[in-house]
């Protein structure tokens, strides 16, 4: 197949859809299809990519948003145009560019069928941020970007749920996210991140949070919790890896310092690699107090370490992860998310068994072979309709 994706960028700094796209053509070129990445830009685009061409997905930029995005200029609506026209199937992800609608009508015009990726934007949330703005773009092309879609792809039942009032008469599929297990297979040990960090020399549980620094993640419930459970007799340690929304993370900062948890809480800033997967296995408890997350990478990635998690009913995938994975699911409120964290520490060899049950759920049901056998089907089924 002649795959062309379309994203906004391929940049990490986007968040989890990035890293979605990545992976999921990584693995569709060792398939043996040839798959093409229509972006603005391809920062983070892998570096074997570049050094091994004939075998990986290529990248066309298409450069600076014209007027801050809200257009396409000629030159780009040219080279859009020449990408799509020898496509098989156009696969779009995100919603609120106005260039998506703009591929999406111009893979329209010339025959070629593409498939929508929600990437929980139509999530009831998500459409409460901004939503007369939202509003007003479904009116102006929205709805019928929607309506013209051979498909729209969610990543979850849960997520599939909030967002088909808003495409009734377009089929979906629910595909969970392509995730590269190959980093987790052999893991590179806990004594990179117990040398490298403090935290785990106290002698006290060690709770991790790695993602976006953004308002929507809830942060300052997970700080909060760390008070509670400090003035309560029962300390924890709290690791905070992620850069993002730099105003956000100064008012983490004073959050800590104002509840005197400075020794308590550290921001360890961007972590990747294997510091990044040492870090998921040191840890005895990985947090996330999201708001609002259509799939959530790092929740999978923690589990594929090992490590138990406690999240929200923001997930989408919330269900499955409490299932079989054995995640803890609790509001996003303070004292929930505390007494949750002190149920699951009390009992280190629990924790240990809850680990490996994550683990194997993991690898037993997202390993990428099934996933992406699962994403050919969706393009066949476009391409035989």
């Amino acid at each position: 197949m002649e795959i062309v994706h379309f994203i906004k960028t391929l940049n990490f700094s986007d968040g989890g859809p990035v890293r979605a796209i990545i992976d999921l053509s990584t693995k569709l070129a060792e398939q043996g299809h040839n798959v093409r990445i229509l972006t603005y830009e391809d920062t983070d685009a892998p570096k074997e990519w570049r050094s091994n061409p004939k075998s990986n997905p290529s990248t066309i930029t298409l450069g600076t948003p014209h007027l801050r995005g809200l257009r396409a200029s000629a030159a780009q609506k040219k080279l859009i145009s020449e990408t799509i026209a020898t496509a098989d199937i156009v696969h779009a992800h995100g919603i609120w560019q106005p260039v998506t609608k703009r591929v999406a009508k111009m893979s329209k015009a010339a025959g070629i069928p593409y498939v929508l990726s929600l990437r929980g934007m139509l999530d009831d949330w998500s459409m409460e941020q901004r939503r007369t703005k939202k509003l007003i773009y479904l009116k102006l092309g929205g709805s019928k970007m929607f309506d013209d879609a051979a498909i729209i792809h969610s990543t979850a039942e849960g997520e599939l749920a909030q967002s088909k009032k808003w495409f009734p008469n377009t089929d979906a599929f629910v595909i969970p996210n392509l995730l590269n297990l190959e980093p987790f297979e052999t893991m590179p040990g806990k004594e990179i991140a117990k040398n490298a960090f403090p935290m785990f020399d106290k002698g006290e549980p060690v709770l991790l949070y790695l993602s976006r620094l953004h308002y929507k993640k809830g942060i300052e419930h997970l700080i909060q919790a760390i008070k509670i459970l400090k003035d309560s007799g029962n300390p924890h340690r709290l690791l905070i890896a992620g850069d993002g929304d730099k105003a956000y993370e100064s008012m983490l900062k004073s959050l800590t310092t104002e509840l005197d948890l400075d020794s308590h809480v550290a921001f360890l800033g961007l972590v990747v690699g294997d510091e990044k997967i040492s870090l998921y296995q040191a840890a005895d408890l990985f947090v996330l107090p999201t708001s609002q997350e259509n799939f959530g990478f790092v929740l999978y990635e923690s589990l594929a370490a090992g490590t138990p998690l406690v999240t929200t009913k923001g997930v989408d995938t919330w269900p499955e992860l409490q299932g079989q994975a054995q995640a803890v699911i609790c509001e996003q409120q303070d004292k929930a998310i505390a007494d949750s964290i002190a149920g699951l520490t009390a009992d280190t060899q629990a924790l240990e068994i809850r680990g490996q049950a994550g683990r194997k759920w993991i690898f037993d049901n997202l390993h990428p072979d099934n996933i992406i056998k699962s994403f050919e089907a969706m393009y066949n089924q476009v391409l035989d309709t």
